[in-house]
This record gives C-alpha cells, sequence and structure tokens, in this order.
C-alpha cells in the first residue's frame, strides 16, 4: 500500500475516532468530573467572549501537538498523522461549534442546508439543559437521526 493511502487512513481514522472521544468526554468529563470549567458554557454569567470551558481545548491541543512533535522529532509517520487528525478534528470543532453554532464571529449565520440546521438543533437541545445532568446530544458532527431526519425533511418540503 502506497504510504499516502496509508497515511490518509490514518488521519481520517483518527478524526472520525475523535467525534467518539469528544462525546465521551462532552458527557462523562465536561457534564462530570470538569463540570466546573463547562457550566460556564450553559450558564452565560460573564460577559468575556472566552469561557472557562475554552480550557478544553488545550486538554485535546497537547497530545495532539505531542504526536506530532514525536513524529517530526523523531521521524515516526503515524503518531505524526495522528496528531494532524486530532488537529484537523479540532479545526472542524472550532468552526462548527465555536463559529457556526455559537456565532462566536458572526458569519455563516443564514445556512440553509438540512445536515447544518439539524447540527444546530441538536446543540440547541444540548443547551436546553442548564445543569450538568439529564443532558443530550452530546456529538459535535453526528448528532442523533432524529434530527437529521427532521431536517432533511424540512428542507425537500
Amino acid at each position: 500500500m502506497n504510504n499516502w493511502i496509508y497515511y490518509s487512513m490514518i488521519t481520517a481514522g483518527t478524526f472520525i475516532l475523535m467525534e467518539g472521544v469528544a462525546w465521551f468526554t462532552h458527557k462523562y468529563i465536561m457534564h462530570g468530573l470538569l463540570w466546573v470549567l463547562h457550566k460556564d458554557h450553559h450558564h452565560k454569567d460573564h460577559d468575556s467572549i472566552m469561557e472557562r470551558n475554552d480550557f478544553f481545548f488545550l486538554i485535546f491541543a497537547l497530545p495532539a501537538i505531542a504526536c506530532i512533535a514525536i513524529g517530526t522529532l523523531y521521524g515516526y509517520a503515524t503518531p505524526f498523522w495522528i496528531g494532524v487528525g486530532v488537529t484537523l478534528y479540532g479545526a472542524a470543532y472550532f468552526f462548527v461549534h465555536d463559529i457556526f453554532i455559537h456565532q462566536r464571529i458572526k458569519i455563516f449565520r443564514n445556512s440553509d442546508h438540512w445536515y447544518f440546521k439539524a447540527i444546530r438543533r441538536a446543540h440547541k437541545m444540548h443547551h436546553k439543559h442548564t445543569g450538568k445532568e439529564h443532558g443530550e446530544c452530546f456529538g459535535m458532527l453526528w448528532v442523533p437521526f432524529k434530527y437529521f431526519i427532521s431536517q432533511h425533511k424540512n428542507t425537500v418540503a
């Protein structure tokens, strides 16, 4: 197998796996042990553009940086491409969650695509729960089918 195919598969697989990691982390860590950092994302009790919740960026970025550094410094390609996959997921998270959903930068406000509407609706349902218990929709790029189906029906009809 060509190296570029192998490393593309490693990167894509890591990106896909990160959705599961993000879901698990969001449900059991952000809404559990580290709720103290995530709470201000559900309760807007501050005027700053930054939130304590933004520290989770470091929790995900540091392993990606370490993988890229190990791959670069020691010539190990697989950790490098794993780090690239995690970094690409982080970039997607920033664009989808912070820019598109929460409008931290006021662009992409009028997207009419059923997929993006479903993502936005599912996240809105997640924020309906202001406490750490009884949450739903912990994913970012993949949410329960009912949101995709309802948005797709609304778009086609």
